[in-house]
């Protein structure tokens, strides 16, 4: 699978699309801790919800999504609104070909310019591919939970890495997404 790959903010058509790569993922895996699948319509509404301040994109390649990464709060303590988790899920025919790190690279570069000062990925181990992608982008593992998760009838760590953003000494406050997304289209970092 070698094609063009573009990666645009998510919208609510995007969200069928989002469903179907994510649904086996929690299914099938215990990379996602969720137990049940969202449907289609709860996927919307996180989308919807993301874009308020944070990004939420899609990769698109030939003629469907292969993949997508959102950011959201880390912590809900108001000392941590300059710090994001981060997430990004391709398509299983289209790993290994590009998708995630264009997906990561547009999200890491919003971000950064938001004024986020670091973002964090929590990986569900063992999970080398997703652990060689954090690292190649830049993402410097801080340490594991052990057996924090239970899923498919087993104990499972989380290791979580962290990345920094936008080193400022005295922070902003960082930029909502949705009120500055023409910005991102603009710097030619999301297509349209």
């Amino acid at each position: 699978m070698r094609h063009a790959v573009s990666v645009r903010t998510a919208v609510d058509d995007d969200a069928s699309a989002i469903q179907s790569i994510y649904a086996p993922i929690v299914r099938e895996t215990a990379i996602s801790f969720e137990d049940v699948p969202p449907n289609a319509a709860e996927m919307r509404e996180r989308i919807r919800s993301t874009v308020v301040a944070y990004p939420f994109l899609v990769s698109a390649a030939g003629d469907g999504i292969v993949g997508y990464a959102y950011a959201g709060p880390h912590r809900v303590r108001a000392a941590y609104r300059w710090s994001v988790d981060v997430s990004v899920y391709v398509a299983s025919p289209a790993r290994r070909h590009g998708v995630g790190r264009a997906l990561y690279a547009a999200l890491l570069t919003i971000l950064e310019m938001q004024g986020f000062h670091a973002a964090f990925a929590g990986i569900a181990l063992p999970n080398p591919g997703s652990i060689a992608l954090h690292e190649a982008l830049g993402f410097t593992p801080l340490g594991v939970y052990r057996e924090v998760g239970f899923k498919r009838g087993h104990w499972h760590d989380v290791g979580w890495w962290r990345r920094p953003l936008h080193e400022c000494a005295t922070p902003s406050e960082p930029l909502p997404f949705f009120a500055h997304r023409g910005r991102f289209v603009a710097a030619k970092i999301l297509t349209t």
